[in-house]
């Protein structure tokens, strides 16, 4: 099973527009550092394949992150661990707080390539109802279905609780 993970993000201001001109520079570098990161297996990418954004109807202002991991350990050494870990200690400059989960994560099987419907549907159902083996987040994890143990005797099944660096 590999893990994938989609976030979002409302921009503050259009993405060509000087606010946002750091982020943007730093797109393409923090690309090459995931597909160059051990344990990377998938990213979307824009229609024309470019390092760039992904257009999608979800609105103008929305930035869309969507990629698939071999395991847990390795996308948080990626967001954690490694160069990405300076853009993100800045996202409050370029997008806005959000009340709401924008981040989930769930397991696929190998070779599965999700789709941004099947991404933005997953963070639906965590919005909704919450973690669950379908729709989780760093936090509230769960194992992958061939990694659980038996249930135990609270009913708790592969859930892990991982402390996550303050966002």
């Amino acid at each position: 099973m590999h893990l994938a993970q989609m976030n979002i993000a409302h921009m503050r201001a259009p993405k060509d527009s000087p606010e946002l001109a750091g982020f943007v520079a730093a797109l393409d570098p923090i690309n090459r550092l995931a597909e160059a990161t051990p344990g990377f297996v998938w990213r979307l990418k824009g229609g024309d394949g470019a390092q760039d954004t992904v257009e999608h109807d979800y609105g103008d202002h929305l930035l869309i992150n969507f990629s698939v991991w071999e395991s847990r350990d390795t996308l948080w050494d990626f967001i954690y661990r490694s160069g990405h870990l300076a853009v993100l200690q800045r996202r409050r400059e370029w997008f806005l707080r959000m009340a709401e989960p924008y981040t989930v994560m769930w397991w696929i099987p190998e070779g599965h390539v999700p789709t941004l419907a099947e991404g933005m549907e997953r963070l639906e159902r965590l919005r909704a109802q919450g973690p669950t083996p379908e729709a989780f987040t760093f936090k509230d994890f769960h194992d992958a279905p061939c990694d659980r143990g038996a249930e135990g005797a609270d009913g708790a099944e592969g859930v892990r609780e991982v402390e996550a660096p303050a966002m």
